[in-house]
């Protein structure tokens, strides 16, 4: 997942992650970061990665006008775009762009409407630009149940989260345990049904941290991690912490589990995942 930086340097690491094997390069969509579809364009002109959007705030989106910019983007880069939403969580930049936080629940209706909507616009044979492709493959964020029931009922890949808002302050976190993730993943498979196995399922590790001393690495976490337990901690899905064989076999075990099959690291881990992509590739 990647942030913008200047137009010679980001040309440079969108084509650096093509050359040490990722597969899709993905944009956030936060305020003080630059604007999630002309980065994707600039991207897909420097490579033949995949591109998406991860996740969109769908509240700061006039559906009509979004549909037009997937649909475009999506001609711009011959098919490759992939829609990742979901519903914010900084209260302080609803409150920068001047748009109602509300309640949880308040945006997640959102995003439905602005997913029915924009889906609507483009599989109407009657809009222009048209897509590439048919559909344009829906991403959603997901941990609640209330998310996890809308990526079970619309999404063609469920982005889990691997944590959940921390209740002291929402802006932030909590990691969930192997056993908390576990729940999660069966409460997706439950309400998903005959659709379990068709949605394709995404997690975001929020570190990678390659070391001989994989037990050094895990006991620097406990003091990030006060809510989980000793015995919790090397558990978390969303790090990945050891060699690169031991990380690789992390991700085998999170695959063989979960039945997660599209991991997405953040930038600053570009460099130090390759090894483990590459050691996954040979199986």
């Amino acid at each position: 997942m990647f942030a913008v930086s200047a137009p010679g340097e980001w040309s440079t690491a969108a084509r650096r992650a093509e050359e040490l094997g990722y597969d899709v390069l993905l944009i956030p969509d936060h305020l003080g970061l630059p604007a999630p579809f002309p980065a994707l364009v600039a991207a897909g002109a420097a490579t033949s990665l995949r591109l998406g959007t991860f996740v969109l705030n769908a509240a700061f989106h006039n559906p009509v006008l979004l549909a037009r910019e997937v649909a475009t983007t999506d001609v711009l880069t011959a098919g490759r775009l992939e829609l990742g939403v979901g519903t914010g969580y900084v209260a302080e930049e609803f409150t920068a762009a001047g748009i109602p936080f509300g309640t949880a629940r308040d945006r997640v209706d959102t995003l439905e409407r602005v997913i029915d909507a924009v889906y609507g616009v483009l599989g109407d044979p009657a809009s222009a630009p048209q897509p590439v492709q048919r559909p344009v493959p829906l991403v959603i964020g997901c941990n609640g149940n209330r998310m996890l029931t809308l990526a079970a009922r619309r999404a063609n890949i469920a982005a889990f989260t691997g944590a959940s808002s921390d209740p002291a302050n929402p802006t932030n976190l909590r990691l969930l345990s192997g056993a908390a993730f576990a729940e999660r993943i069966a409460f997706f498979e439950k309400v998903a049904g005959d659709r379990a196995g068709e949605v394709e399922r995404n997690l975001l590790f929020q570190d990678v941290a390659v070391t001989d001393d994989q037990e050094a690495a895990l006991a620097a976490w406990a003091s990030r991690l006060p809510y989980l337990s000793a015995e919790e901690i090397p558990t978390v899905p969303a790090l990945l912490v050891g060699s690169v064989e031991q990380i690789a076999d992390q991700v085998r075990g999170l695959r063989e589990r979960f039945g997660i099959t599209y991991f997405t690291v953040l930038q600053p881990a570009l460099e130090a995942f390759a090894p483990v992509i590459a050691a996954l590739r040979r199986d």
